[in-house]
């Protein structure tokens, strides 16, 4: 898969604390290139570029490219800080992708034809137990998403990763069990107990029609 993200990048001469609270006072995130010969490189990249990318929402699960005087290498985003406050970017980590690796990363999963499942048109609830999988892929081939098919779908089911197809060469991190991505569950039904209720009218209409039978004797 070709990377749709092309950041440019700048070399920190300045690093540590203070060169990272210069960084953003200048507008700029800082960040760390790790992998490779080359080694860890201080990085900073536009805070702006970057809140872009990130909100294309494919930040963390596609490789980028990085650009730097001319030069391009793919990278991996695997870690972004944000302010706890503000939720601006504060310090992102990067990893170097080589020609030809497997790397490990989470894909999202998406459900599809939810209208054709039986299970949930009876009323059944999809319960979902991972929202992403991670999976060990080819570098130029990261799946957009995990689908799963809901299709003839029916309550108790249960949907495991040995039934998502995926593409040749990528395979589920987790190899020792089949583990579950999502179960069609039967919707509780909660019935309101009515017994005491009715007691309670059946111990007052006995109560009235004792009064009655009083008055009638005293007549």
């Amino acid at each position: 898969m070709s990377s749709e993200i092309v950041l440019n990048v700048e070399v920190r001469e300045r690093t540590g604390t203070g060169g990272a609270r210069q960084a953003r006072r200048e507008g700029w995130v800082p960040g760390v290139l790790y992998g490779g010969p080359r080694g860890s490189v201080p990085i900073s990249i536009k805070e702006t570029v970057l809140r872009k990318a990130i909100n294309t929402g494919k930040f963390l699960s596609h490789l980028v490219t990085l650009e730097h005087k001319g030069e391009r290498q793919p990278v991996i985003p695997r870690d972004v800080q944000f302010h706890p406050v503000t939720d601006i970017p504060m310090h992102v980590d990067l990893y170097r992708v080589e020609e030809g690796s497997i790397i490990s990363i989470e894909v999202p999963v998406r459900f599809e034809n939810h209208e054709k499942a039986p299970g949930l048109k009876r009323g059944g609830v999809l319960n979902i137990v991972r929202h992403a999988v991670e999976l060990d892929c080819p570098a130029g081939a990261i799946p957009e998403a995990v689908i799963i098919d809901l299709a003839g779908r029916e309550i108790g089911d249960s949907i495991h990763i040995s039934a998502v197809v995926l593409p040749e060469g990528v395979r589920p991190t987790i190899k020792d069990r089949d583990f579950t991505i999502a179960t069609v569950q039967g919707a509780r039904v909660m019935v309101e107990d009515e017994t005491p209720a009715a007691e309670a009218e059946d111990a007052e209409a006995e109560a009235a029609g004792e009064g009655e039978d009083e008055g009638k004797s005293e007549d």
